[in-house]
């Protein structure tokens, strides 16, 4: 699930009179996005927002446990965790028997059963060249015979009732995986709501828009979808009888008491889900002080209002007395997430591998004043990020530093030394004597404006021209691919806890998926095909050092910072453990 939009924490929002409810409140959870989902099939989205849907309506093979920390894997459609033999390239499957699909007129009044063949034909969608499924980057070359196959179809679809050893229903609940080569990760890939079931019925009935119709076996189904505005869901009358039985940690007040109020009781209590979407931050935050909201994050230009904060370590901190008083439950949460800017690689000023664009790179991120953006726009709610793996996810080194320090100065020095004067008008040219200009792509929120003050006084410290290209994520990720953006920030939050899930992000054949910047340097391709092999461990840690070593010297993104993010929940709200890998919404009630 490649996470390329705004991280944010699932906020509430409903306004105004559009807040009438279908059913009884204390059935309703209501919530908000800050940007409109995509679409709800699982093959073809990779937007968070598109998937924290999906993954309430589909059931991947696997999930994970609500409360347990270190995160754990755990089954979720399947009886027990898969058997792995032939040397870390065989899964084998046990579909629990009895989970049934969502109603619809696809299945002509009949309980449809999920079964091990649903499998099969989802995970072969994600390889359809029809589907072009953002997402294919995860099992390309993976499963055994299916390259032959995708080679068959050509551009057209796939022939899904051709039968290959990589992907097969050993019968009706049995099903079996044969990779290419050994992948030790390949378990937390397939729990990834991208990977959930589908049933084949209602896709082929639903060929000219599967993304407005899904229809799987997970806890809820869609009632409604007003792209941009609104997302409705219901609870899946077919859901399968599931308890709450998560053990709490005794380390962790806030999983003990979940763990005791929750046990016992039917998944989901919560009938109806209300998604409303909202740009801006504080609306959110005035409709959840004025009850209209059951859980939000707490916003920046809040968070000195809402959170008491320890001078010495503003990430020391409690609920202020005037919300505490009135039973608002905080929960904090390090993200697993790094959040960056990356440059286009193939871009003639600012990619490229000589040292003349290694040191303008470079000098681009000594200008930037991370620790102080930290400070005044997350008002102290980050740290900065000195590995390309986020604290909490297997392969993370906290002991490794970038090198990358705030030194203007120093920058100035650099880019003097590599050619680029300064011409007549006052700002740098190439070394050729050529124009040089930066064009950085931005959205236009309040947020999105004042990270750009920081930057334009970053390039003026530098001589540099900077202009910025404003539009919606849409239409930025779209120049993105088209080659049009030389810079670009944004966020990667953790789709399964394993630095795989980072370390693709620079892997030169996933350019065009999760390779945002194109960097595709031989010798850090070599050592990350290397670390599929290996298991987390010593060996494997070696490669990401070496590796991460790799992205310092070459510079094609300039890391920033992981937010530690703060979640307000009314009093009336139980059950909630905010976890990072899955949504909370079937794990909770809501009653006085």
């Amino acid at each position: 699930m490649k996470k390329i939009v705004q991280v944010a924490l699932m906020t509430a929002l409903t306004m105004g009179s559009s807040m009438a409810l279908a059913v009884s409140p204390k059935e309703t959870l209501n919530i908000a996005f800050p940007a409109g989902a995509t679409g709800f099939d699982p093959a073809k989205v990779s937007d968070q927002y598109s998937l924290n849907v999906v993954s309430n309506i589909y059931d991947p093979l696997m999930t994970y446990d609500y409360l347990a920390r270190p995160y754990k894997l755990i089954p979720n459609t399947i009886e027990a965790m898969p058997t792995i033999t032939n040397g870390g390239k065989t899964y084998t499957f046990k579909i629990k028997p009895g989970i049934y699909f969502a109603p619809d007129p696809a299945f002509k009044g009949k309980k449809r059963e999920l079964v091990a063949a649903d499998y099969v034909y989802s995970f072969k969608r994600m390889l359809d060249k029809t589907i072009n499924s953002p997402q294919s980057y995860l099992v390309e070359g993976q499963f055994v015979g299916m390259d032959k196959l995708v080679k068959a179809a050509g551009n057209g679809p796939l022939n899904y009732d051709t039968q290959i050893e990589g992907i097969k229903a050993l019968d009706k609940y049995t099903l079996q995986i044969n990779l290419t080569h050994v992948n030790y990760n390949f378990d937390t890939i397939l729990a990834m709501p991208s990977f959930g079931a589908v049933a084949r019925e209602v896709i082929e009935a639903n060929k000219a828009n599967t993304n407005a119709h899904p229809v799987g076996t997970g806890p809820y189904e869609l009632k409604e979808w007003r792209p941009g505005s609104k997302i409705e869901l219901v609870a899946n009358p077919n859901f399968r009888k599931e308890v709450f039985n998560f053990k709490g940690n005794p380390k962790d007040p806030v999983s003990m008491k979940v763990a005791k109020e929750m046990h016992g009781k039917i998944i989901p209590q919560v009938k109806q889900v209300n998604i409303n979407i909202i740009l801006e931050e504080q609306p959110t935050w005035l409709a959840f002080l004025n009850n209209q909201l059951d859980v939000t994050g707490i916003p920046q230009p809040a968070l000195k209002e809402a959170l008491v904060m320890n001078p010495k370590n503003p990430l020391d901190v409690k609920l202020a007395p005037k919300y505490a008083d009135k039973g608002f439950q905080l929960q904090r949460l390090k993200q697993l997430e790094i959040t960056f800017y990356f440059f286009n690689m193939d871009d003639p000023e600012v990619g490229g591998y000589t040292p003349q664009k290694i040191a303008l790179r470079r000098a681009i991120a000594m200008a930037f004043p991370r620790n102080e953006t930290i400070a005044r726009i997350r008002r102290g709610q980050a740290v900065p990020v000195e590995y390309a793996i986020p604290e909490g996810v297997a392969g993370y080194n906290p002991n490794f530093n970038m090198g990358i320090n705030f030194n203007p100065a120093k920058a100035n020095a650099l880019l003097d030394a590599a050619g680029y004067k300064i011409g007549p008008d006052g700002y740098r040219m190439q070394p050729d004597g050529s124009p040089l200009s930066v064009q950085m792509g931005t959205g236009s929120t309040a947020i999105d404006r004042q990270w750009n003050e920081y930057w334009q006084q970053a390039f003026d410290s530098l001589k540099i021209k900077l202009t910025f290209k404003v539009g919606r994520w849409s239409e930025l990720a779209k120049a993105n691919r088209e080659g049009k953006l030389q810079m670009w920030g944004m966020a990667w939050g953790a789709d399964y806890p394993d630095g795989q899930n980072f370390m693709q992000m620079f892997y030169g054949p996933n350019k065009g998926d999760a390779n945002f910047s194109g960097f595709n340097l031989p010798a850090y391709n070599k050592d990350y095909e290397e670390t599929l092999k290996l298991p987390n461990g010593e060996k494997r840690q070696k490669l990401y050092d070496k590796m991460n070593r790799m992205l310092a010297q070459y510079g094609p993104y300039i890391f920033d910072d992981t937010r530690v993010s703060s979640i307000m929940a009314h009093s009336d709200v139980h059950g909630l453990k905010v976890n990072p890998l899955i949504t909370y919404w079937r794990y909770i009630e809501i009653k006085k």
